[in-house]
């Protein structure tokens, strides 16, 4: 059983809560955010094999954007819901919690992204 990097997981999550509200956030979208995140920088610690992943967090006009950068080259691929699996619903969370998300290939690694729209329903 491998070992998520829980101290950085909630200050993580701290620093996306205490951004939201300070812009004004409606409480359950910000929870929703960091539920997002916490799978991002879960996929980055397991399958991205990068022990301190960078964040991102941007208020872009009316949107959210939270980044998550690891080392991998691989590509995240959604997986089919299987109700008996103990793993592989990370991504299709990510995708019912925000508005958007998407990979973007790096030189080395990738960057993860997810956007959430202030009063998008």
């Amino acid at each position: 059983m491998r070992h998520l990097n829980t101290p950085s997981l909630a200050l993580s999550r701290q620093s996306l809560r205490n951004a939201m509200v300070r812009a004004g956030w409606h409480p359950s979208a910000t929870f929703e955010a960091e539920l997002a995140l916490g799978e991002l920088l879960a996929n980055a610690w397991l399958h991205g094999g990068t022990p301190a992943p960078v964040t991102e967090i941007l208020f872009l006009h009316n949107t959210l954007r939270v980044s998550v950068a690891d080392e991998s080259p691989q590509l995240p691929v959604p997986q089919p819901l299987n109700l008996l699996a103990e793993s592989g619903r990370g991504l299709q969370l990510v995708a019912g919690l925000t508005h958007r998300w998407g990979v973007d290939p790096q030189e080395r690694g990738k960057v993860i992204w997810f956007e959430c729209d202030l009063g998008a329903a």
